[in-house]
């Protein structure tokens, strides 16, 4: 955490995001892994139960555990365990591009669908390969590509070429939805504008149409660059021209499908105390 990060060098509660959520007019979140942690998904779990505008909350298991479907059962029986809906590793930390190709993976990744549960693909362009045989080979587990694999915005030219033909090829897979969130961090934090958002959402909108994409805010990360209402701002004046249906997906529908989500509690956000 050096200085540049200093945005999210603090402990975040769900006390700060409440407010955020009820200006946005967001009714619903899902609260997302940050560590290779059990230790952690079991404190989202317990914070999900007692805050219902959180919906749900991706956690982390050991993908290559022999015993994965036993850890999921446990976490499940957990307070806040019904709110589990999905499980995310860092793909993109692990030395070995390939790592997605691991028969030990791919066993704990149909484990995770085999469960109910969505996997979270968290990829850079140089997992996408992989990232793309995982999904056509388990064509029974969801799939929710994070950040949109992480669009090299900043860098631009054949690098960005690059990574939209690897999306455009995980996107003619009907069992992938991809998250709209991330973006303003992977452009300049201190200059970047929504035309430099809008070539990846475009992208990304052709190679999964609004029915599988889904906003994420990214926060707090999203900070260093950008607050919760910008981001949410800028997305929505970086999608081209869509119908309010088409809307309703990205900003809800889309998110409530793959990730199996009950309907959205219209009080939620304002029965958090103190905050609400």
């Amino acid at each position: 955490m050096t200085d540049e990060m200093v945005a999210i060098r603090r402990p975040f509660t769900p006390d700060d995001l409440a407010p955020l959520l009820g200006a946005a007019g967001i009714r619903a979140t899902v609260l997302v892994q940050t560590r290779s942690s059990v230790a952690e998904t079991e404190t989202f779990l317990a914070t999900a139960a007692t805050h219902p505008f959180i919906a749900g909350v991706v956690g982390w298991v050991d993908l290559t555990d022999p015993g994965i479907a036993e850890a999921i059962a446990r976490l499940r029986s957990l307070p806040g365990g019904r709110r589990l809906v999905g499980i995310r590793h860092q793909v993109h930390d692990e030395p070995d591009p390939a790592w997605l190709r691991r028969a030990d993976v791919r066993r704990g990744i149909a484990a995770v669908g085999a469960a109910g549960l969505a996997y979270e693909l968290l990829v850079r362009t140089r997992e996408l390969p992989a990232a793309v045989d995982t999904a056509q080979a388990l064509p029974q587990v969801r799939f929710i590509l994070d950040h949109l694999a992480k669009p090299p915005i900043a860098a631009g030219g054949d690098a960005l070429a690059v990574w939209a033909h690897a999306i455009r090829r995980l996107g003619a897979l009907q069992n992938v939805a991809a998250k709209l969130s991330g973006l303003v961090t992977e452009a300049d934090w201190s200059a970047w504008t929504v035309d430099d958002l809008a070539g990846p959402v475009r992208v990304a909108l052709e190679a999964f149409g609004p029915e599988r994409l889904l906003f994420g805010s990214d926060w707090p990360v999203c900070l260093v660059a950008a607050s919760y209402a910008r981001v949410l701002d800028a997305l929505r004046e970086a999608l081209p021209p869509l119908s309010p249906t088409e809307l309703d997906e990205v900003f809800g529908g889309t998110a409530q499908r793959v990730y199996g989500l009950p309907p959205a509690d219209p009080t939620a956000w304002e029965r958090l105390t103190p905050a609400g």
